[in-house]
């Protein structure tokens, strides 16, 4: 995995290194192929990954959206904001 955010191979959450799944922080139609391109993902372990309480594809909106919004901010440090919007159309700061 490539990632322009974490270098650990461990939960960026709770720091837990068994279980580990790639998360492609901005996902949808198109965007995670973006993601894996531009290395916008951390590793997170099954429960907050896909756990429909805690995991960022279920309950946890808030993790979700710092996790997005961190995405962002490492990207336009690499690039800029301009690059940003023109690639993901979205801002999440």
């Amino acid at each position: 995995m490539k990632s322009i955010i974490q270098s650990e191979k461990r939960c960026y959450l709770c720091g837990s290194t068994t279980g580990l799944e790639e998360h492609h922080i901005i996902f949808g139609v198109g965007l995670r192929k973006l993601s894996e391109k531009y290395g916008l993902k951390v590793w997170l372990c099954y429960l907050h990954h896909r756990d429909n309480r805690i995991g960022v594809h279920g309950l946890n909106k808030e993790a979700d959206m710092m996790l997005k919004q961190l995405a962002q901010r490492t990207f336009e440090k690499k690039y800029s904001h301009e690059k940003f919007m023109e690639i993901f159309g979205r801002n999440y700061l």
